[in-house]
């Protein structure tokens, strides 16, 4: 029997809450699909909470407008979308365990299969790809 797949959104025009309440959504997200049959490894829920903490975070930082999180499950991976208004890529810099903060996309890149961003007319969308099972 296949794994339930799906797919939800939500967008947040106020930027004020939207860290914690994304990965709220995403966890959510998971934890039904779990409840459907789902294989999901408990770490793997914590890893996505992480990996769109990340992303939503360097929206609040630097774009001023909304934010759109789509998370989809298909094949034994779960894809997180962010799309947002900033037009710059976000950067992973090399490790320097001497710098104090932004190693945002460092944690993003350990912990996902794969990592792009895609322009959009206005703004960009970030995909992270993990791994489920």
């Amino acid at each position: 029997m296949p794994a339930p797949a799906g797919a939800a959104s939500t967008v947040y025009t106020d930027l004020d809450g939207a860290i914690a309440s994304a990965r709220d959504f995403t966890a959510s997200f998971l934890l039904a699909k779990v409840a459907e049959g789902a294989v999901v490894r408990p770490r793997t829920v914590e890893d996505a909470r992480l990996v769109v903490s990340e992303l939503v975070t360097n929206v609040v930082r630097h774009a001023s407008g909304p934010c759109r999180v789509d998370v989809s499950l298909m094949s034994g991976m779960l894809e997180i979308a962010v799309s947002d208004t900033y037009e710059v890529p976000p950067i992973a810099r090399a490790p320097d365990p001497s710098r104090i903060g932004q190693h945002g996309m460092e944690i993003v890149l350990a912990l996902c299969e794969s990592l792009d961003v895609e322009p959009l007319s206005s703004g960009k969308r970030v995909r992270a790809r993990l791994a489920v099972k």
